[in-house]
C-alpha cells in the first residue's frame, strides 16, 4: 500500500516501532515526540491495530469543516462589491447578517474583500525591540540612579520624589531617600550617603535628564553639569541611557517600590 506520511506521522512510526519492539518506554516515547504517556497509548492502540497506516492523519484530504460555503462566498462577494464595497469588514460583516441573513465573521469577511480588492490589509505597527543590556559583572561597578515621583504617603504629606540606587549586577537596592523633586542637590546627598555605605561605584547610569547632562543644542560638548563635575573629581564615570527601556532595572525597582508601599499597614 503507498502512503503519503508527513515528517511527523513518519517520526510517530520510527517511535512506535521502538515501543512495539520493547526499545523503549512509553514515558521515553512520550518525550520523544513531545505529547503525553496518555496520547502515547492512544497511538499505539492505533499502530498495533492498523500499522503505519493508522498513523495517517484522517483528515487528510478532506475540506476543513470550517470552510466557508462556495455559494455563501460568491454571493456575500456578490453582496459586498454591489453595496458595501466602500465599507470596512466589521460593518459589512454586521450588513450582511443584518440585511441579508449572511453570518460571517469579521475576518471571514476581510479575507474576502482582500482576496476581491475591495480591502487593502493594513500594515502592524512597527514593535520597537530593545535587547537586554549585560549586566555588570560584579557589585558596585555600575548603579543605576533614578527619581520617582509618587504620593508616596498617600495623602498624609506631600507628594515627594524618592531617590533610587540600585546595583546593576544585582538588581540590588543599595540607596533610597526621599527629596520634595529631583534636585542636583538631592542626589548629592543620596550618592553621598551611598559612598559612605558602600564605596565609590565605578560608574553612574541615569537617563538624560538636566542634572546629569546638558541637553542644549548650542552647549559646549565638553560642558558638565555640577552633578556631572562632581561624579568625575571622584573618578566616577557618568553613562547617560537612550531609552527608559535601556535603564529597566531601575524603572521596575521604582514600580515594585511604588506598589510595595501601597501594602504597608497604615
Amino acid at each position: 500500500m503507498d502512503m503519503m506520511m508527513s515528517q511527523k506521522e513518519a517520526k510517530r512510526g520510527q517511535v512506535m516501532e521502538l515501543l512495539a519492539a520493547g526499545k523503549v518506554s512509553q514515558k521515553e516515547a512520550g518525550k520523544m515526540l513531545a505529547v503525553s504517556v496518555r496520547q502515547i497509548k492512544r497511538i499505539l492502540r492505533r499502530y498495533r491495530t492498523a500499522g503505519l497506516p493508522g498513523l495517517i492523519s484522517k483528515k487528510r484530504g478532506r475540506a476543513s469543516s470550517r470552510r466557508l460555503d462556495e455559494t455563501v462566498r460568491a454571493t456575500a462577494t456578490k453582496l459586498i462589491g454591489e453595496r458595501y464595497c466602500d465599507f470596512g469588514p466589521t460593518l459589512a460583516a454586521e450588513k450582511l447578517a443584518e440585511l441579508h441573513g449572511i453570518h460571517l465573521s469579521v475576518e471571514s469577511a476581510r479575507q474576502l474583500m482582500i482576496a476581491a480588492g475591495y480591502w487593502k490589509p493594513r500594515k502592524g505597527a512597527t514593535i520597537s525591540v530593545h535587547p537586554m543590556r549585560e549586566r555588570r559583572a560584579r557589585l558596585g561597578e555600575l548603579v543605576q540612579i533614578d527619581g520617582s515621583p509618587h504620593d508616596w504617603f498617600e495623602g498624609r504629606a506631600d507628594r515627594c520624589t524618592l531617590l533610587v540606587f540600585i546595583d546593576d549586577a544585582t538588581s540590588r537596592l543599595l540607596q533610597l531617600r526621599f527629596a520634595p523633586t529631583e534636585t542636583t542637590l538631592g542626589y548629592m546627598h543620596a550618592l553621598h550617603d551611598h559612598i559612605v555605605a558602600h564605596g565609590l561605584p565605578v560608574a553612574l547610569y541615569s537617563d538624560k535628564h538636566s542634572i546629569f547632562r546638558i541637553n542644549a543644542k548650542e552647549a559646549d560638548p565638553e560642558a558638565e553639569t555640577q552633578f556631572g563635575r562632581a561624579a568625575r573629581e571622584l573618578g566616577i564615570e557618568c553613562i547617560h541611557a537612550n531609552s527608559p527601556q535601556a535603564k529597566g532595572r531601575v524603572e521596575r525597582a521604582n514600580h515594585n517600590q511604588r506598589l510595595g508601599w501601597r501594602c504597608l499597614p497604615a
